[in-house]
């Protein structure tokens, strides 16, 4: 009996980025604009949800654009439209911020933290090895600790594969982050669903077994796309991608939902 009761994909914005930055050592000559997706569960305990997209101040004031993306070598600062501002996109779901009990971080890059700012009050599960990583003397340019270092941060520390309740499972999937992790939903209509976050960002990923280009476990990166196919192919899981450009134009986005 699963205690998830409905999924809804969040569209929060697009990042341009080069390809060879989802894609080891492939597409050198292309740039894609890829899309920022949170996902909000809910649950007989309340809501969940599995990321949350970058901060939007960070793009619009010319200070920060300028300190967190332009003077660290991004091509462009990330896109977010007004309909993809992340209140927006709740507030579309008939959500407010103090709804949701507990976040889930995939890993600790500025396109999943940027809205822990609305989330204080909540509980921030997180693998232990990508807690101490996001607190240590990382140099990472897609890492703004800014977005998560809350003195009342109210971290929840998990380790290795996990289950926050029946139904919600958390998948260890390093590679592309030392802590990365994904999802795997049960829905009580539409079967299993599994979140990859950026495990992968591309179809391609999966399909081809392609590594993600930024990784810090080349080894660990394939055996965690290898292992998110396994689980889908055991549980007859729809794999639902967070970046991929073409798959966001199939699945339900906010305000339709899966159930």
């Amino acid at each position: 009996m699963t205690s998830v009761k409905r999924l809804t994909v969040l569209l929060l914005g697009y990042e341009i980025i080069p390809k060879t930055v989802s894609t080891r050592d492939r597409g050198a000559r292309f740039v894609m604009a890829e899309p920022i997706c949170a996902y909000l569960l809910e649950t007989d305990r309340g809501y969940v949800l599995f990321d949350t997209g970058v901060n939007v101040e960070n793009i619009t004031d010319p200070g920060k654009r300028d300190a967190y993306f332009m003077s660290r070598g991004w091509l462009a600062p990330p896109i977010v439209l007004p309909e993809h501002d992340f209140l927006t996109q709740l507030a579309a779901c008939g959500v407010a911020p103090e709804d949701i009990g507990d976040v889930i971080l995939s890993h600790v890059h500025c396109d999943h933290t940027g809205n822990l700012k609305y989330l204080r009050h909540a509980r921030i599960w997180i693998q232990r090895i990508e807690h101490e990583y996001a607190f240590s003397d990382h140099g990472n340019l897609a890492v703004f600790n800014d977005d998560f270092d809350f003195p009342d941060a109210k971290w929840h520390i998990v380790d290795g594969d996990w289950e926050m309740m029946p139904g919600l499972r958390g998948v260890f999937t390093r590679g592309h982050m030392p802590g990365h992790q994904s999802l795997v939903v049960t829905l009580p209509e539409s079967g299993v669903k599994v979140l990859t976050a950026d495990a992968g960002d591309l179809w391609e990923n999966f399909e081809q077994e392609v590594i993600p280009g930024e990784s810090c476990d080349d080894v660990a990166a394939l055996a965690s796309i290898r292992k998110l196919k396994s689980i889908a192919a055991e549980t007859n899981a729809e794999m639902i991608l967070l970046h991929d450009p073409v798959k966001v134009q199939s699945i339900r986005l906010c305000p339709d939902y899966y159930d």
